[in-house]
């Protein structure tokens, strides 16, 4: 059965306060965060808004002297990166909307709003990154450059496939499907243009761009853990997408993604000195069994330990435990909110 979604309300004077299910259920549409289906869900929103930064409060100065110390093709693969992300963030803010409107739960519902929010401070990001290096009409044609690019578009149609359907015909199973696609998205496939920035970083190049890049990183990194729990809770709420059928779905979606995001790493990492290509594959399988562990399936991939050492310092884990001053490269904790600030060791 793929049962029909209904657009929630926004108001409704004569519904439980406390929704009835996460999806077509009955709701007031009042949020009171001490009384929610979900308790843990304010532990998230929390972890959120602790994550508050802005694009412009990274002074790019020290990145703008050193870009013409950068090889021309350190320079264009800065670039094609940037606006390959772009292009993948840009498709967030609004599917997060389209999803919120079907979601009866109103802490999940603001919870989603975040994210859309989110988003689209990442894409400006890009934008604000590459304003500070080239010049506009450059900028107009690297992000064409992402909009044409065969290979950045077959990653993308993977995703808009699912994205689609449920915008086509919004089902339980269809948002189901959609979350599943997301996580590939924010949990795999930004994960080779974040290495290439990190790669830059331990070089000492380009560390402004990195900071910006990490504080992204520790935004998806929460949006996919959050999106893992709303398959956990729509699974739970509807017996009968509690299947092997759909566990093997949700592994070959999940493998598939680190597929394609191997193909897309050979092509842009390639002939980048000092990134073995078969260790970073290695590292997207990685990625590819937290994420399974995330949803509560077993780990489709052989090793499971993180086999860049290099990239230890920017692993998921770590960017969750620290925040860098925007002026200056020192780190210093932030307050962990909960224990979900742990969920890599699900």
């Amino acid at each position: 059965m793929n049962m029909k979604l209904n657009k929630s309300s926004i108001f409704d004077s004569h519904g439980p306060m406390v929704t009835t299910s996460l999806l077509n259920g009955k709701v007031s549409g009042v949020l009171n965060w001490n009384n929610i289906a979900y308790p843990q869900m304010y532990d998230l929103y929390n972890v959120l808004l602790s994550n508050f930064w802005k694009a412009q409060e990274i002074n790019m100065q020290d990145d703008i002297k050193q870009w013409e110390t950068l090889s021309e093709k350190e320079k264009s693969t800065f670039l094609q990166i940037n606006a390959q992300l772009a292009a993948l963030d840009s498709i967030q803010t609004p599917v997060m909307y389209h999803v919120l409107e079907y979601v009866t739960d109103p802490s999940f519902k603001a919870i989603f709003a975040i994210i859309s929010q989110q988003e689209a401070v990442h894409n400006e990001s890009y934008s604000y990154i590459l304003s500070s290096l080239i010049p506009l009409q450059e900028q107009h044609k690297w992000f064409e450059n992402a909009k044409n690019d065969p290979l950045v578009n077959k990653r993308n149609a993977f995703i808009m496939e699912g994205y689609n359907a449920f915008l086509q015909e919004p089902t339980v199973e269809n948002i189901l499907k959609l979350a599943v696609y997301s996580i590939v998205l924010e949990g795999i496939y930004f994960y080779s243009g974040f290495a290439f920035f990190y790669h830059l970083s331990r070089k000492q190049k380009m560390v402004k761009t990195s900071t910006m890049i990490s504080y992204i990183q520790r935004d998806e990194l929460q949006h996919a853990y959050f999106m893992s729990q709303f398959v956990r809770i729509v699974r739970k709420e509807n017996a009968e997408l509690i299947t092997p059928e759909v566990d093997e779905w949700i592994k070959n979606t999940i493998m598939r993604g680190v597929e394609l995001e191997k193909e897309w790493s050979t092509y842009i990492l390639f002939s980048v000195e000092g990134i073995e290509m078969d260790e970073f594959h290695a590292y997207l399988e990685y990625l590819g069994n937290k994420r399974l562990r995330q949803l509560d399936l077993p780990n489709a991939y052989k090793d499971n330990s993180n086999p860049m050492p290099w990239i230890q310092v920017y692993d998921d884990q770590k960017i969750n435990e620290t925040k860098s001053d925007f002026f200056e490269q020192k780190s210093r904790s932030y307050a962990k909110v909960s224990s979900l600030n742990g969920f890599d060791e699900l």
